[in-house]
């Protein structure tokens, strides 16, 4: 059984866990069939970084800061305040430049900046905690902190095109084999600031489609041209690298199958079978 705690915040049990895993590496087998080296970043993300990729301008909802407490003035403030603290003011915390990334594939942009990769590109697959300020949660299906796997792809624009297509073809494929009732949603995205009618929001997710199970998106393919290629200097032979990525929300994944097969137990078993 799934315990809560608030904003949030879900406590896995043992088989939730083992499910979560279970099925993180069905899609670490997609990514070593496709020559995807895994790799693991930070947990933080620099807020200069962020800004790099304009998060701040289009993503002003999302953010969440990791910040340093003042001692002398968090001293101050419990020999004065209520205890427990149920919330700790701003008046404490020192500016900082960090943050909590909302998505697993800046780290590998930022790591790749610079560089020059052969013409024909190159893969990587990382599992990040991720962190979104969303106005509500609900189970595992909307949290404040969740688990995302990654297979992203960085080179030419047609490598790019043909990794969504296979991507999709291929979680098209998991869920049919699980019995997943899936079906792929071009994204009315809800990362995206409606109110600001950016244009720049184009140029980072001109392409964003969902899969979708039962309402609830839990995967996504994503094609964001040349923005990040340009932003962290990546080229691809002579050009300016283009990207896509394949994600998926791992916890939306188990309270899917869990649904699905009327356990976790079960949808271990099943998952285990796909081998």
């Amino acid at each position: 059984m799934t315990t809560t705690t608030d904003n949030g915040l879900k406590v896995l049990d043992g088989g939730q866990l083992r499910l979560l895993r279970a099925i993180d590496t069905a899609f670490l087998r997609l990514a070593r069939t496709w020559e995807a080296p895994e790799f693991r970043f930070p947990f933080l993300i620099g807020s200069k970084d962020l800004d790099t990729f304009d998060y701040f301008d289009n993503f002003p909802h999302l953010g969440l800061a990791a910040t340093r407490l003042d001692p002398k003035r968090l001293g101050a403030l419990l020999a004065e305040a209520p205890r427990p603290l149920d919330r700790i003011p701003a008046e404490v915390m020192e500016p900082t430049g960090f943050a909590l990334p909302s998505a697993a594939c800046y780290a590998i942009y930022l790591d790749l900046a610079g560089s020059e990769l052969p013409p024909e590109g190159t893969l990587r697959t990382t599992l990040g905690t991720c962190f979104r300020n969303e106005d509500h949660y609900d189970g595992l299906q909307r949290l404040l902190g969740f688990s995302m796997r990654e297979i992203v792809f960085i080179g030419p624009e047609e490598g790019a095109k043909q990794h969504l297509l296979r991507a999709k073809e291929a979680v098209t494929s998991l869920c049919a084999e699980l019995g997943l009732d899936v079906s792929l949603e071009v994204a009315t995205d809800p990362f995206f600031d409606k109110n600001g009618g950016k244009a720049k929001m184009q140029r980072l997710f001109p392409v964003k489609e969902e899969f979708v199970v039962d309402g609830l998106a839990i995967g996504s393919v994503n094609y964001h041209r040349n923005f990040f290629g340009e932003r962290c200097s990546i080229r691809a032979g002579e050009d300016l690298a283009h990207t896509s990525c394949l994600a998926f929300g791992l916890e939306r994944w188990v309270h899917a199958l869990t649904e699905r097969f009327g356990s976790t137990e079960a949808a271990v078993s099943a998952v285990e079978r796909l081998g």
